[in-house]
């Protein structure tokens, strides 16, 4: 076949932070510490600190493809690790925080994480940890050296200090693009948790599209006000996307309650933010609390919503009260995230706002890079036609193809995709709605029960702050649904008034047998509902169906 005459550079995370120094040098990176300051950058700092990063980690005896734990939340020191340990050929590996404290263990030994990163915010943890990091040679303490913390356990270095032993002139190294960049462990709701190892290529790709403007559309005139952890899933890749464009970058740290997250929005003219739904949840309490606030003063116009889907009632308050358009999104760790994104069409203008709402509430449309299907139980192929659902597979270049140490053995299917276990339907326009996770969908008579459905439903009265429907056994129907509901602040709504409202908006038969109102409800360290929990918890609940 005739080769093309082009050049053949390799795709690599370094060319990411040259090109944000090289033309948005000024363009400044925004931290809130730990410690609770400001503190300020710009892309040009963020790049001398990556070279730094990368010799510091020669320095340390770092090899390429050895890996480097985080255990850190979005800053500035942060960034220069996701460029400078990648950069120079090392695996930066972000360990999710908010996993137990044994899963970390787990992880960090199976990874074996040569260097351990952390902000002072986990340091018990690490104290606690170090003795049984088996490979773990040299701890590095995320902060300068008046803050350095005491914690017992040898090898103990300042960040700060480390990085000015070291030149900010260096030359980043070339090698193959697929090549591995970092290292994401899944939440582990069920077993270990298990590692997705990303390349180079595959993290250039993703980003490509995440700056198209049927995904996030982010350019240069952005402020991103980064909210979703850069512990989970390279925070979505919006800081490699950041990078790209130049866009400015807002980074709250730990500090992500409601005031401080309206507050710091509010000082730095925040654009577009991204973060999961509780999060949000939490800034809605804040202004519920503070009714003199006005949210549409705060000029954010797009706020990105994934790891759980978005209800009616989150997706109209931010059109409303923000005049903020929702971007929302399906993905998963082992898709970079980007599955799909919820962008409407042209021919949306025409269609009425009641029938629209359906449309925006469903997860998205497939991106370029992306194959999706839906198959039966027996893996044959249903169609798109917005009701037939079935278990949701998908492939693309920044897709896993297995996980870290070939944990679970083969993944992909005879055509190459990967199951996500995610239950879905597909619309004649490409639109995925998912049904519910495989193992939390509720088999009642025969037929499926969206739990997600039923939570999105519930969650759109105006007395709900947050709900979760699990499976309940049942002698007839072998599982009916029991609605678990956090009632919001101030306000006393019943069961009764649940079911009436549920009643005209859902399936009759869907219906909960049951309600029980309760004052919170667990999450993963992802911020998903922790459903095997609440099924263990409930497994003897009666219903008064039963």
């Amino acid at each position: 076949m005739l080769q093309g005459l082009m050049q053949d550079r390799p795709l690599l995370i370094s060319s990411l932070i040259e090109h944000a120094a090289t033309f948005h040098p000024d363009t400044e990176i925004v931290s809130r510490l730990p410690e609770g300051h400001v503190h300020r950058t710009t892309w040009k700092g963020i790049a001398q600190m990556s070279r730094q990063v990368a010799q510091a980690m020669q320095a340390l005896g770092v090899q390429q493809g050895d890996r480097v734990g985080t255990l850190a939340w979005n800053s500035y020191r942060h960034l220069a690790l996701y460029y400078g340990v990648s950069g120079c050929g090392a695996v930066l590996h972000t360990v999710n925080p908010r996993l137990f404290p044994e899963q970390i263990d787990y992880i960090v030994n199976h990874a074996e994480d040569q260097v351990l990163f952390f902000d002072l915010s986990f340091a018990p943890l690490v104290a606690q940890l170090a003795p049984s990091l088996k490979t773990v040679k040299t701890f590095v303490a995320m902060t300068d050296k008046a803050h350095m913390p005491d914690i017992g356990v040898p090898h103990v270095l300042c960040f700060d200090d480390l990085l000015a032993s070291h030149s900010s002139e260096y030359t980043w190294p070339e090698f193959d693009e697929r090549s591995a960049s970092s290292l994401c462990y899944t939440s582990g709701t069920t077993g270990n948790p298990k590692g997705v190892l990303y390349s180079h290529r595959s993290t250039l790709l993703h980003t490509l599209m995440e700056l198209a403007p049927d995904t996030f559309g982010i350019s240069s005139a952005e402020t991103l006000m980064l909210i979703v952890p850069m512990f989970h899933a390279n925070a979505w890749g919006a800081p490699y996307a950041a990078a790209m464009v130049g866009a400015k970058l807002v980074l709250p740290g730990p500090h992500l309650d409601g005031e401080s997250v309206f507050n710091l929005m509010n000082q730095e003219r925040v654009t577009f933010s991204q973060g999961v739904p509780t999060v949000w949840m939490m800034l809605f309490q804040y202004l519920d609390a503070n009714p003199h606030l006005d949210p549409k003063a705060l000029g954010v116009k797009r706020v990105g919503i994934g790891g759980a889907a978005v209800g009616r009632g989150m997706l109209e308050r931010f059109e409303n009260q923000f005049g903020a358009e929702v971007v929302q999104g399906w993905g998963m760790t082992e898709t970079s995230p980007i599955g799909v994104i919820s962008k409407l069409l042209p021919k949306h203008a025409k269609v009425p706002a009641e029938d629209l709402i359906k449309t925006k509430l469903k997860q998205g449309r497939g991106v370029w890079g992306v194959d999706l299907k839906i198959v039966d139980a027996n893996g044959q192929a249903l169609p798109w036609d917005g009701v037939a659902f079935g278990h949701l597979h998908v492939r693309g270049p920044w897709i896993a193809s297995g996980y870290f140490r070939r944990e679970g053995g083969e993944v992909l299917d005879d055509e190459g995709y990967f199951p996500t276990g995610d239950v879905a339907t597909i619309d004649p326009d490409g639109y995925l709605q998912l049904v519910d996770r495989a193992k939390d969908v509720i088999k009642s008579g025969g037929e499926w029960i969206s739990s997600i459905d039923v939570e999105n439903t519930t969650n759109s009265h105006p007395g709900v702050a947050e709900s979760a429907v699990i499976g309940v056994a049942h002698p007839k129907w072998q599982e009916r649904p029991l609605l678990l509901v956090v009632r919001r602040a101030g306000t006393q709504v019943e069961a009764k008034e649940l079911l009436d409202y549920l009643s005209s908006r859902i399936a009759k038969w869907w219906l909960p047998d049951d309600i029980v109102f309760v004052d919170a409800l667990p999450h993963t360290a992802t911020g998903k509902l922790l459903k095997t929990k609440l099924r263990e918890q409930y497994r003897d609940h009666r219903l008064p169906t039963a």
